[in-house]
């Protein structure tokens, strides 16, 4: 039988484009969580600043995560532009591990102004932790019926969405990830950024994790700089 699965969603504070900077506060944040994964908001790693420089996965300036993963033994899901082997930019998850760093999604479902700079993915994700199949997500996709239901057909146990609300689309969040739950049978999980970022004066905060059958187990505040975390089993 596999193991519970300890899970935390963050919203750290970030500074607007600095890959550096973030890359520390994200580090500091696998440590401190104690979770086997942690999840990051939509494009954490340099903020909602959609002009900001893509990356690449083996960019050294990750090397903060990839460092904290090691010591504790976790997996970070953070947010990146991202460029991809076609010479495309992306808004992607990045997994982040011990030893490597990979592109994991990118976001099927853009936003206005986003594809102005980026192109869509172009398939859901499943990414697998100690047997447990986790499918993410980026924000607008979650308010995409098809993609919660395609990522479902591969066979999740949990839905991970890395997002940015507004502080006026506080319910609406809450009302959607807590329906994916009921709809899917699954867990579901959203970092959604606290505090400002790009022309976000102010965002939601409340990210927050939601049982198979809908309940919520945990959730943070409009605080940046937190994170709560619940065990999956």
């Amino acid at each position: 039988m596999r193991a519970p699965l300890t899970l935390a969603v963050a919203q750290p504070p970030c500074v607007p484009a600095d890959i550096a900077a973030n890359a520390v506060t994200h580090a500091a944040t696998v440590r401190s969580a104690g979770a086997r994964v942690v999840v990051f908001p939509e494009l954490s790693l340099s903020g909602y600043e959609l002009a900001a420089p893509s990356i690449v996965a083996d960019d050294p300036r990750l090397a903060p995560i990839v460092q904290a993963c090691r010591d504790e033994k976790a997996i970070a899901l953070a947010g990146a532009p991202a460029r991809g082997p076609d010479g495309r930019d992306y808004i992607a998850t990045l997994a982040i591990d011990g030893t490597d760093v990979t592109v994991a999604y990118r976001k099927m479902w853009l936003h206005p102004p986003e594809p102005d700079r980026f192109a869509p993915g172009d398939k859901p994700a499943v990414v697998e932790v100690d047997g447990w199949r986790l499918g993410l997500a980026i924000c607008r996709d979650s308010g995409v019926p098809e993609h919660a239901l395609a990522t479902a057909s591969l066979g999740i146990d949990a839905y991970l969405a890395s997002t940015l609300f507004s502080f006026g689309a506080r319910n609406r969040r809450d009302d959607r990830m807590r329906a994916i739950a009921a709809a899917h049978r699954v867990w579901v999980a959203v970092a959604s950024f606290a505090g400002p970022t790009g022309g976000y004066r102010t965002t939601s905060g409340g990210s927050g994790i939601w049982a198979p059958d809908g309940s919520l187990a945990a959730q943070a505040g409009l605080r940046a700089g937190t994170f709560v975390l619940a065990t999956l089993s």
